[in-house]
């Protein structure tokens, strides 16, 4: 688990991280259909989160050495809660 104090901008856990990147993915993902109006798209929203996660994780971030273990460690927890989403 990641330390809270490490990063003082981390402010939710992997698991409220990864609902919220879900969330955001919901709407531009659903699809209208003239008999049951919009239809959530759950799969393509949960593959935009970990695209996104995936490009955080690619990223060359200016983070100092002793803090980079504990910031990808937290994205790769992300990851792995959108997964079970």
């Amino acid at each position: 688990m990641i330390p809270s104090k490490l990063f003082n901008y981390i402010v939710m856990t992997p698991r409220e991280k990864a609902k919220e990147l879900f969330r955001k993915f919901i709407a531009p993902t659903q699809q209208w259909d003239d008999v049951d109006g919009y239809i959530t798209d759950e799969y393509n929203a949960k593959q935009c989160s970990l695209i996104a996660v995936d490009e955080i994780l690619e990223m060359d971030l200016p983070i100092l050495e002793e803090d980079a273990d504990t910031f990808y460690d937290y994205w790769e927890e992300v990851k792995q809660e959108i997964e079970k989403l």
